[in-house]
């Protein structure tokens, strides 16, 4: 069992933002697994597939980003899935854009979002897509503004290669393997 979570607001609105970089990787992972993520269960839209008779399942939450956890938590309880077959990818402020950082464990540094999962379904492991960048916008305003131009290239090069590094996950399990390879 594997949960896959990506992280973001529902609604066109919120769709070119900084703050749904979660939901653009998991996107990708969809096309690279050729999974249609549009099941409505547990507060989320889900997409699920088989990799060596082990289910995979594809989320994106459908509450707000600061809930996140509410839905995470019932997937998990749904599937019965422990904390280590939880995997979030989301945006991080705190890294530089299109970067990405994987780790097993660790705090939701300035994501509320994560913070709320942390808190609902425990230290999951997580792919933070970095959106840092200089600037003098409160952080809300930022990672709710529009996306455009050279930044949202970079945004979307950092989704595919989150995609990337999940897929891998999914077919080796090697967890070390994809933070040497990934994480940049």
């Amino acid at each position: 069992m594997l949960i896959i979570v990506g992280l973001g607001n529902p609604g066109s609105e919120y769709s070119e933002t900084f703050h749904n970089a979660g939901f653009l990787a998991l996107d990708e992972l969809a096309k690279l697994l050729d999974v249609n993520v549009k099941d409505k269960e547990c507060k989320a839209l889900t997409g699920k597939l088989y990799v060596k008779g082990e289910k995979i399942v594809l989320a994106k939450p459908q509450t707000y980003m600061n809930l996140s956890g509410d839905s995470v938590r019932e997937l998990a309880g749904k599937y019965g899935a422990k904390e280590n077959e939880i995997l979030t990818v989301y945006d991080d402020a705190d890294i530089p854009l299109g970067t990405i950082r994987i780790r097993a464990d660790g705090s939701a540094g300035t994501h509320n979002g994560m913070r709320d999962v942390i808190l609902k379904a425990g230290y999951v492991p997580r792919i933070r897509i970095g959106i840092k960048k200089d600037t003098s916008v409160p952080l809300r305003d930022y990672v709710l503004g529009r996306v455009g131009g050279e930044d949202m290239k970079l945004l979307t090069d950092a989704a595919r290669r989150a995609a990337e590094a999940v897929k891998e996950y999914i077919y080796a399990r090697d967890f070390a393997k994809i933070m040497r390879g990934y994480s940049k």
